[in-house]
């Protein structure tokens, strides 16, 4: 199959495929996509570039969407669309330049606070200035509310939504809102949050997004498990030994100490990014591929994790963290993070599950690293060597590839590590990979909650850190100091190595040029 067949279509139409509450109304109505914290970083980064390459790839036709853009800061159209254009860059544009004016063009910027009427009185008229004008009958447009804010305006911005922005009536139309991490400190603080947001909107209409259910390779780990005949009777206790699903930064956190330091590197990136991997790699076959069907599963595994063992965590901070001056100088938060889970079910009970996160170490990398057990009666004596091992990369370089024992080429029967490789640069080399954000709008737009985290699955994430993390805010667990660019403390191999992990040595995986 050539490389172009691969490339992401242009549809006739984004509507919603099939996962609206609303399937057997047609939706005629115009869409309004409003973005709440529009001059923030989030949204400059993210969520304007995302909505762009949507619009170069014909998702969004100009006839049919409008963009608005909310905040708090006093400034014009103009000053707004200023402020974004030098995000907008577009490799899937033929015309760039022309399209990003195009674009902007497109977008309007609305003044207000977050928690006074006037501002959203004032958003709902421009909106439905907008719908006036695109001759949409009242109730069948589409509202999508962005909200790139804080988590502790999403309760005021909910209720100002909610009584002054939703549609009138109901003819095919919707209002949808999407709300970004964290979800809450803990299990109490996520579900009053859960708890004032669902008073105002139901669980169809509210979309939380994790930007690591938009990674290609994430997306990936449903059709490798479930469509390959010979991952199937693999996938087991019998054959695997342990599995690690492993984030790592190179550089600290580089003037989001004061943020950071709320938070940690447990809540920031294991409770939720990692934590929504390890469903995918070990949830049973869904009954369809409807939202429902998978996010049962996932809260299944969730279900099934028994409560974290204090010899089975190692924590770390790196030296030099709390030089930043918006970090107290007795800080307790941990930078680096290894937790084994342990999912008591059939299919993976004595299984672990190795979470690994840290900032300021030697390498940047995300993977999921399946290890299997050895071969019984090796007659090549090669175990040394290593164990196969199935890997994601998930970021940079995205590539699957199994490492296996190959015989040595020449004379001699003697045995080497290698290599099955599936390096997306080198095989899809005139396709380029959507950005998670990208994806996930689109995803809102139709209406397919599949990739978004679900109440109950919010819930039971968290009650399995939520004791975890008091101990480490109390105080009760301290983080073991490593320096800058190392591989973090010591003590985490020694856990790995106790948890069942076998490093190979000698082999290291080299990405393919093109």
């Amino acid at each position: 199959m050539g490389s172009s067949e691969w490339c992401l279509q242009k549809r006739d139409s984004f509507r919603s495929d099939s996962f609206s509450g609303n399937e057997n109304v047609p939706e005629t109505g115009c869409l309004s996509i409003i973005v709440l914290g529009a001059s923030g970083d989030l949204a400059k980064k993210k969520t304007f570039p995302a909505l762009f390459h949507l619009y170069c790839q014909g998702f969004l036709p100009p006839d049919e969407v409008h963009v608005f853009g909310y905040a708090r800061t006093k400034i014009s159209d103009d000053e707004l669309r200023n402020r974004i254009r030098g995000y907008l860059v577009s490799s899937r544009s033929t015309s760039p330049s022309e399209d990003v004016s195009k674009f902007l063009q497109l977008i309007k910027y609305v003044s207000g606070s977050y928690d006074a009427a006037e501002g959203f009185q004032l958003l709902d008229k421009e909106i439905a200035k907008h719908e006036i004008s695109k001759n949409s009958q009242e109730g069948s447009a589409r509202r999508l509310f962005y909200l790139a804010l804080p988590p502790s305006v999403y309760p005021s911005v909910c209720r100002m939504i909610r009584k002054y922005c939703m549609n009138k009536s109901d003819l095919g139309g919707w209002t949808r809102i999407v709300v970004e991490k964290p979800f809450g400190k803990d299990l109490d603080s996520a579900e009053q949050l859960s708890s004032q947001i669902g008073e105002l909107f139901d669980e169809p209409q509210i979309y939380r997004i994790d930007h690591y259910l938009g990674k290609e390779l994430v997306q990936n780990l449903l059709v490798l498990r479930f469509a390959n005949r010979f991952f199937l009777p693999l996938w087991n206790r019998d054959n695997i030994d342990n599995v690690q699903i492993v984030f790592r930064e190179d550089f600290g956190t580089e003037g989001r100490g004061g943020y950071f330091d709320e938070y940690g590197i447990i809540r920031d990136i294991i409770q939720n990014h990692l934590l929504q991997v390890l469903c995918l790699v070990a949830m049973e076959k869904p009954v369809s591929l409807k939202p429902e069907h998978i996010r049962d599963e996932k809260v299944k595994v969730l279900q099934s994790v028994l409560p974290i063992k204090d010899e089975e965590v190692v924590l770390g901070q790196y030296e030099g963290y709390r030089d930043d001056p918006t970090v107290p100088d007795h800080s307790n938060t941990p930078t680096f993070a290894t937790v084994v889970l342990r999912i008591h079910n059939e299919r993976w009970e004595g299984v672990p599950f190795i979470l690994k996160a840290g900032k300021a170490l030697n390498s940047r990398k995300a993977e999921i690293r399946v290890q299997f057990k050895e071969v019984p009666g090796d007659i090549f004596k090669c175990q040394k060597q290593g164990r196969n091992e199935f890997v994601i990369r998930l970021q940079p370089s995205e590539a699957i590839y199994m490492k296996l024992t190959v015989k040595k080429p020449g004379l001699e029967m003697s045995t080497v590590q290698s290599e099955l490789d599936l390096s997306y640069g080198q095989r899809y080399q005139h396709v380029t990979i959507p950005e998670a954000y990208e994806r996930l709008i689109l995803d809102t737009i139709r209406g397919d909650q599949q990739h978004f985290v679900r109440r109950d699955e919010l819930k039971a994430a968290w009650e399995i850190f939520t004791p975890l993390l008091h101990r480490i805010d109390k105080g009760e667990m301290k983080p073991i100091p490593y320096q800058p660019g190392s591989r973090g403390p010591a003590e985490a191999d020694e856990l790995l190595a106790k948890a069942g992990y076998v490093q190979t040595h000698g082999y290291i995986w080299i990405p393919p040029t093109l």
